[in-house]
């Protein structure tokens, strides 16, 4: 079943009237300070916030006495640099190199080393009695 509303694909558009070019900012009045925060485009389209174009947000006008803060992007990549991608291969290295060095633990002759059911890491699975 569909509902009355028109069901929007692709990137939002401003919320202006009459406006048709895509949002690139998502504006939010908090009416208990006076104020209004432009940030950047929100991920999902909020039914109290605004989506704004570039135009659109650049006028932005508020009433006499309100704040309007607003919040850049920093465009800062996200995601491991290459020291970061170095550390870890390092570590990787580290690890492989004191299990090739290791020695294997000597077996103990008790009756509990000999009913064991299998090994894995420093874990054992001992038959309960």
């Amino acid at each position: 079943m569909r509902s009355n509303q028109s069901v929007r694909r692709g990137p939002r558009g401003c919320s202006r009237a009459s406006c048709r070019k895509p949002a690139v900012r998502t504006l939010t009045y908090i009416y208990a300070d006076s104020s209004a925060i432009l940030g950047e485009l929100a991920t999902f389209a909020e039914p109290h916030a605004y989506d704004l174009c570039l135009e659109h947000s650049d006028k932005l006008t508020v009433p006499h006495g309100w704040t309007v803060i607003k919040e850049e992007s920093a465009n800062v990549e996200v995601g491991p640099n290459s020291d970061d991608i170095m550390a870890i291969a390092d570590a990787v290295r580290e690890v492989g190199a004191l299990r090739a060095a290791a020695i294997e633990e000597p077996v103990i002759d008790s009756p509990l080393s000999t009913q064991e059911i299998g090994r894995r890491g420093h874990l054992r699975a001992i038959p309960s009695n």
